[in-house]
C-alpha cells in the first residue's frame, strides 16, 4: 500500500512536471533534411534522459529526512499500539484464569470491556495507518515538487529535449549515460543545502 501511494504520487508529480516542462520549453527547431531524404520531426541531436524517482527519494538528503520523520512517527504509533496489545493480553488472561470464579455479571462486564478495547485498538490501528499514509504522501509530494525544479534546471543546463521517469514511463532500454538520477540528487542536495542556510 505504501509503495502504491509513493508510486501514484511520483507518477502524478512527474506527469505534471513533464507536461509543464514541455509546455514551457520550446522544442528545438528541426534540422534541415538532405534533399531526397525523408523529413524527420525530431531534432538532429535529441537528448532524452531519465531519472529514477524512487532512488531520488531514497538517497537525497530531503528524501532521507522525510523517511526518518515518518519512521519516528511510526515508532511513536507502534509504542501506543504495543501498550494497547499488552492491556488486551492482560484482560484476556484475566478472563481465562479468573473467569470461572467470577459472577456471570462480572464475567460479562469483563468480556464487554475486552471487546470494546479490542475494537478501539483495531480502529486506532486503522486510523494510524491512514494518517501515516497521508503524511507520507504530503512529505513525498513536497520532495517531488522540489525535485521537479531541479530536474528542469538540469535538463535546461544539459540541453535535454526530454527527461522521463524510468519506472512509470515504461522505459524498456536506456543507456546508463541517459541516467540523470545521481546528478539530480547531487543538484537537489546542493540546492536544498543552500536553502537551509
Amino acid at each position: 500500500m505504501k509503495a502504491a501511494v509513493v508510486s501514484v504520487v511520483a507518477l502524478a508529480t512527474l506527469a505534471m512536471l513533464v507536461s509543464g516542462t514541455a509546455a514551457q520549453a520550446p522544442a528545438p527547431a528541426p534540422a534541415a533534411a538532405a534533399p531526397g531524404a525523408p523529413a524527420s520531426t525530431a531534432p538532429a541531436s535529441t537528448k532524452i534522459g531519465y531519472i529514477d524517482v524512487q532512488r531520488v527519494l531514497a538517497r537525497s538528503v530531503a528524501g532521507v529526512a522525510a523517511r526518518e520523520q515518518l519512521e519516528r512517527e511510526r515508532a511513536t504509533i507502534q509504542k501506543d499500539m504495543d501498550g494497547r496489545r499488552v492491556e488486551l493480553e492482560k484482560l484476556r488472561d484475566e478472563l481465562e484464569k479468573k473467569g470461572a470464579l467470577m459472577t456471570p455479571d462480572a464475567r460479562r462486564e469483563k468480556q464487554e470491556q475486552f471487546e470494546r478495547k479490542r475494537r478501539d485498538a483495531a480502529r486506532a490501528a486503522d486510523d494510524y495507518q491512514k494518517e501515516l499514509e497521508k503524511k507520507e504522501g504530503v512529505l513525498l509530494q513536497k520532495v517531488l515538487q522540489e525535485v521537479g525544479g531541479v530536474i528542469e534546471k538540469v535538463g535546461k543546463e544539459k540541453n535535454y529535449y526530454m527527461i522521463v521517469e524510468k519506472r512509470n514511463a515504461g522505459v524498456l532500454y536506456a543507456s546508463n549515460d541517459a541516467d540523470l538520477t545521481d546528478e539530480v540528487i547531487r543538484a537537489y542536495d546542493r540546492d536544498a543545502g543552500g536553502k537551509k542556510k
